[in-house]
């Protein structure tokens, strides 16, 4: 698996060399996980290889505003395939952004049962975190609506692992083992709005049925 290790090395120099626009469209492809890429970003600050205006503070919010906007368009490109492709084409292709059948199916299951409201909480969620673009696309959900939903939940994750990636300086590569702590109340909390958001639409389901 070398091979995998020497891409991910190239990107990450590319990264370094683009600077912000390096996070943005590092993020907007996808091919390594956006925790590295972020992570990475942070480093970035912390060593100083990329600094807005000679300030520590204005270069993590750049940072962030960049993995953003990576974030978001990767995920409009995944909802246009949904919209315009439909399953057939990402059942053919999503191997190439990483996107499995089984992502899909659970992903398409549970935006049909609970609708577009599980945009934001399965964003936390790995086997919906990406799949999830897909039946929002298919189902022609309003693009102001998912674009929204998806900046609201991108924002807090780029905040998290690029500040991480800046406490952990040169040891930026155990982001994992320093994201666990994080990650896991994240998803727990995730998992919880879910839970909520699906009761409610259970029970106003019920009342408008007995209305």
């Amino acid at each position: 698996m070398d091979w995998i290790s020497n891409l991910v090395s190239t990107l990450l120099e590319w990264v370094q060399q683009l600077g912000y626009i390096g996070i943005m469209l590092g993020l907007m492809i996808e091919i390594i996980p956006s925790e590295i890429v972020l992570a990475y970003g942070g480093y970035l600050v912390h060593s100083g290889d990329i600094n807005f205006l000679d300030s520590k503070l204005l270069s993590f919010i750049v940072a962030v505003l960049f993995g953003v906007i990576g974030g978001v368009i990767a995920q409009l490109f995944i909802y246009w395939l949904g919209r315009y492709g439909g399953r057939p084409v990402l059942e053919k292709y999503g191997k190439y952004i990483f996107i499995k059948k089984k992502h899909i199916d659970v992903s398409e299951a549970w935006f049909l049962k609970y609708g577009p409201g599980v945009i934001f909480t399965a964003r936390f969620i790995p086997v919906a975190r990406h799949a999830i673009s897909i039946p929002a696309g298919m189902a022609k959900m309003p693009l102001g609506k998912f674009t929204l939903l998806t900046t609201l939940a991108i924002i807090p994750w780029s905040v998290l692992f690029i500040y991480l990636g800046m406490l952990l300086g040169e040891n930026w590569q155990h982001i994992d083992e320093k994201a666990g702590p994080y990650v896991t109340p994240i998803l727990i909390g995730a998992l919880a709005l879910l839970i909520i958001y699906i009761l409610i639409k259970m029970f106003g389901g019920k009342k408008k049925g007995e209305a």
